[in-house]
């Protein structure tokens, strides 16, 4: 029985000890209130802090945005401003001898000049009057000195004006605008040359001696105002123009002269290089005031204004040309030859026949090609020019030139003339020549002590640049 008490006994001390509360259960439920109240308030506080964040949250996510946007402008710019400088400039300027300055619409511009400065002189024989003998002897000129411009215009035009302001005289050189009618056929309307033959239709800066052929001098090879249709094809250049006077003779009312000028080459690949073959027509009416042409030529040299022969014909009422021309380039190698006849048709006379011809060669010594393009000689372009520590380019040249003016009664004189040349090129746009050449005069209106047969002699030299 003890036994069974004892556990009964502590089972209702323990229940009594849960159903009757005592002093530290309440102390500790006010213990636990108040936790819970701080607990409330931390809680509290903590969602006034979240809210506080995810303010802050929005405003972050906000500023990230506009962040963002303005990085992608940024980059958006930055990418057209690469574009801008990545594409092709409208305006493009290259440099070929001066500033060519162009655009894509076809718009061009580029300044243009050239000077050559001669020094050369002429020993003739001893018998001339002392007038005579005053234009002989050693002197120097400013040869041409042009100024001008040329380029183009969309719709296929084109333009050049040049004036030669030398010796403190102006006159127009050039003057002219070209239209390219389809990708072989040029017209060129205004003051150019009328389609001579292949050393006048070569550019004096590029011809191998310091002057041309002596027909071209005689026979007024001049340039005239008028309208010139141009088809440059494969292997073939044809010709064909109507002019009128040059520009200074245009200015008188008198003057009423007209001309129909062709010219046709061939060019041909024979043996490595280019055969030209070509020939010229020319028909002119003199319709001026005073029907007179005068025919003659300088012994060689520019830098003399004695002619050792002359014709003048007067009753004028007509020119009718004929030209020839040859040539062979290939490599350093050239030969050229020329032949030009000149009738002149009169009232009342015999119609007289003039002649005038030239035959050349030259060789390039140095590691250079002679320039030829589209029926005339071209720049020659050193390989090892100056510029590029080498020397230049150097030719060399020989020519025998004829020249008759007696005919129908016109004893205007025979010129034969014998030269040889060394032309220096050290870069594409300066060149230097030294010439000699010895002329035989014979039946010359000029006589030496009643003698019209006689020699002279003529050394000269040239430096030229150009851009």
């Amino acid at each position: 029985m003890k036994n069974i008490l004892g556990p009964s006994a502590l089972a209702v001390v323990v229940s009594l000890g849960w159903a009757l509360p005592t002093p530290a259960s309440a102390a500790d439920t006010a213990s636990i209130q108040q936790e819970l109240a701080a607990m409330r308030a931390q809680m509290q506080a903590m969602a006034q802090r979240i809210d506080s964040l995810e303010d802050e949250l929005a405003a972050a996510k906000a500023e990230a945005a506009s962040a963002t946007q303005v990085a992608e402008n940024a980059t958006q710019a930055a990418v057209a401003a690469k574009a801008a400088a990545e594409k092709p400039s409208p305006v493009k300027i290259a440099f070929k001898g001066a500033p060519q300055i162009s655009t894509d619409d076809g718009w061009s511009f580029k300044p243009r000049g050239r000077m050559q400065l001669d020094i050369g002189g002429v020993d003739g024989p001893s018998g001339l009057t002392s007038s005579q003998q005053a234009h002989l002897g050693t002197s120097a000129e400013f040869r041409r000195i042009y100024l001008g411009f040329d380029g183009s215009m969309p719709g296929g035009f084109g333009y050049r004006v040049e004036i030669n302001v030398a010796n403190s005289d102006v006159s127009i050189n050039d003057m002219y605008m070209t239209y390219k009618a389809s990708r072989n056929v040029n017209l060129t309307l205004g003051n150019q040359k009328p389609n001579w033959g292949l050393e006048e239709m070569t550019s004096d800066l590029f011809t191998s001696f310091m002057e041309r052929n002596s027909f071209s001098q005689a026979f007024g090879f001049e340039r005239r105002v008028g309208l010139n249709a141009e088809y440059n094809g494969k292997g073939v250049v044809a010709q064909l123009g109507v002019f009128t006077d040059d520009p200074n003779t245009l200015g008188s009312d008198t003057y009423k002269s007209w001309s129909v000028d062709g010219r046709l080459v061939a060019m041909p690949k024979v043996a490595g290089g280019t055969l030209h073959l070509g020939g010229s027509a020319h028909f002119r009416k003199l319709n001026d005031a005073i029907p007179t042409v005068t025919y003659q030529a300088r012994p060689f040299l520019h830098t003399t204004d004695l002619r050792f022969v002359k014709a003048g014909i007067t009753d004028a009422t007509e020119e009718r040309g004929l030209g020839l021309e040859a040539a062979y380039i290939n490599g350093r190698f050239h030969a050229t030859a020329e032949s030009f006849w000149q009738t002149v048709r009169r009232t009342g006379f015999k119609d007289p026949t003039f002649n005038g011809g030239y035959a050349e060669v030259g060789y390039m010594l140095t590691d250079d090609t002679t320039a030829y393009k589209n029926g005339t000689y071209d720049r020659i372009k050193p390989r090892h020019g100056l510029d590029k520590g080498g020397m230049g380019a150097i030719q060399v040249n020989a020519r025998y030139d004829w020249l008759d003016l007696t005919d129908a009664g016109i004893l205007g004189g025979h010129q034969q003339t014998a030269g040889i040349s060394a032309l220096w090129v050290p870069t594409d746009y300066v060149r230097f020549i030294l010439n000699y050449g010895h002329v035989w005069v014979k039946d010359a209106p000029v006589t030496a002590d009643g003698d019209a047969s006689y020699g002279a002699d003529a050394l000269g030299m040239r430096a030229q640049f150009d851009f």
